[in-house]
């Protein structure tokens, strides 16, 4: 069984999920290729021919795949649809883009968001903002995946394996891309972060926030908010961790001043150890924590704050 994983990047940069969503690419098919699909892409190409279980990777470096629209990342896909039984995208705001356009161009269902791989036909999906798990067996013929990266253990490294390049398709001109706008931080990205430090509405207000920075800054962590406090305007959108945000599974996640909402909890209940921090001893977040600290938040952040030095 020959399986397609679509890389994730940036041109630049190499997403190490691409690791973790190897890990199921690797429990689905033996023969494993990597398209990497950009312009002037080649070091991505060259990183991901590393990545332990890729057999081929296959370079296809044009400008009309620089902004990853949705139309021609789908086309080039259905291109090369014929070798393959499996094809896979990490479930991002890219791979959810352009996934369900596959799908429906190769008229096949798609499986999405998948937490674990059970055979090369049978998935496992969380359902009802993570309430429940849904088993999702596919006699499709070919199968269409996206994956849920941190639900899986990154592979590690190898000798390169082989670079084909291969040639574009058609600019059908359905879409353009206009411009990007992108937040800048020093801290790691949210979904590839060790360690996270989210706020709630507990926080008030979005300039209290900056109590949780200085914290996030001497543990190395990415920060991260609930819907509540995106909502309220205390912080931008990207901070955003749950079903209808990111989804995240760090080594330690804090939360400050969440009450635990189904939603946000669908988003970053495997983290590996959480910690809770609220004044409200009932709220739902401390029964998922490892660790629950019943306090106002404007005390012991600033004594967790002083600690750390």
């Amino acid at each position: 069984m020959t399986t397609l994983l679509i890389a994730e990047h940036d041109n630049n940069t190499l997403a190490d999920a691409n690791k973790k969503a190897m890990d199921a690419a690797t429990k689905i098919g033996e023969d494993i290729h990597i398209l990497v699909a950009g312009k002037d892409c080649g070091d991505i190409a060259d990183n991901a021919s590393k990545i332990e279980g890729v057999s081929k990777v296959l370079l296809c470096d044009d400008e009309l795949y620089q902004n990853h629209l949705a139309e021609t990342y789908a086309d080039l896909i259905v291109s090369i649809a014929d070798n393959y039984n499996a094809i896979m995208a990490i479930a991002s705001t890219t791979g959810k883009n352009f996934m369900p356009r596959v799908a429906a161009l190769l008229d096949v269902p798609q499986i999405s968001e998948i937490i674990n791989v059970i055979d090369s036909e049978t998935f496992e999906r969380p359902i009802y903002a993570g309430n429940a798990i849904q088993t999702v067996k596919s006699k499709s013929n070919k199968k269409i995946i996206t994956v849920r990266a941190p639900s899986f253990q990154a592979v590690g490294d190898q000798d390169p394996s082989s670079i084909e390049n291969i040639n574009s398709g058609e600019n059908k001109s359905l879409s353009e891309h206009i411009s990007d706008e992108l937040t800048k931080s020093d801290r790691p990205e949210l979904t590839s972060a060790k360690v996270i430090v989210s706020g709630g509405r507990g926080m008030q207000s979005g300039d209290n926030f900056v109590l949780l920075e200085g914290v996030a800054d001497k543990l190395g962590a990415a920060l991260g908010a609930s819907r509540a406090a995106v909502d309220a305007g205390f912080v931008p959108n990207d901070y955003q961790v749950g079903q209808t945000g990111k989804v995240v599974a760090p080594e330690l996640y804090i939360a400050v001043g969440i009450s635990g909402a189904i939603q946000h909890l669908a988003g970053m209940k495997d983290s590996k150890i959480i910690v809770a921090i609220n004044k409200d001893e009932e709220a739902p977040i401390f029964q998922v924590a490892d660790y629950g600290l019943v306090a106002d938040l404007f005390t012991a952040i600033p004594d967790l704050d002083a600690a750390l030095d």
